[in-house]
């Protein structure tokens, strides 16, 4: 049994199963092609990033962890420490310091 307006056919039994099936599988169309499509632009603004050995680079340090250096604190904390020496390559995108 299910509420129905005045005048509105009322579903009942398989009718109401088909009709739930048919909105689930269109509601997982839409939530894959919005992913898809955020996806995409994020995707846009990434770039392979490659490091040889021997090459320096400059840490990012998460907002949390911030490296308090010269009594500096809150917006002056440093963004970046460094510069580190890349001595080798550990895995696909994961360096040595």
């Amino acid at each position: 049994m299910c509420w129905a307006e005045v005048g509105e056919a009322q579903l009942t039994g398989p009718e109401m199963i088909q009709e739930s099936t048919e909105k689930i599988v269109l509601i997982k169309r839409r939530i894959q092609a919005a992913q898809d499509r955020q996806k995409s632009y994020a995707d846009l603004k990434r770039k392979l990033m490659e490091f040889r050995v021997e090459d320096r680079v400059m840490l990012k340090v998460s907002p949390g962890k911030r490296v308090i250096r010269f009594d500096k604190r809150g917006k002056l904390n440093l963004r970046y420490v460094g510069p580190f020496k890349v001595l080798a390559k550990v895995g696909k995108v994961a360096y040595m310091l």
